[in-house]
């Protein structure tokens, strides 16, 4: 379970256990004030209030195999409900280490 922290390039998530930290694919590459410009970062939040997760990430993949969509889905600890809070393009190659940056 996680608190998540989004924005339109990136996210990253907190283990609610033992707060461990951790970028989802190439997030890390953009986390700083600069990229951010009017979308800093902030934190997932379900319509109940609560800000606990279970976390997917899914990749939408090209003809030729390579990442080329990365979404973030949440699923609320609480009350079960669940949304995408975060996708993103990815427009470089290669983009294998994205697969096992979850």
């Amino acid at each position: 379970m996680f608190f998540v922290l989004v924005n339109a390039s990136g996210a990253e998530r907190e283990c609610s256990g033992c707060g461990s930290r951790a970028f989802i694919a190439d997030s890390e590459e953009y986390w700083n004030e600069e990229s951010w410009e009017d979308d800093e970062p902030g934190a997932a939040g379900c319509p109940c209030g609560s800000e606990e997760f279970e976390a997917a990430v899914a990749f939408s993949l090209g003809t030729d195999g390579a990442v080329r969509w990365v979404t973030v889905g949440l699923r609320c600890i609480k009350d079960g409900f669940c949304g995408v809070y975060a996708d993103w393009k990815i427009d470089y190659g290669p983009t294998d280490h994205l697969l096992t940056n979850v």
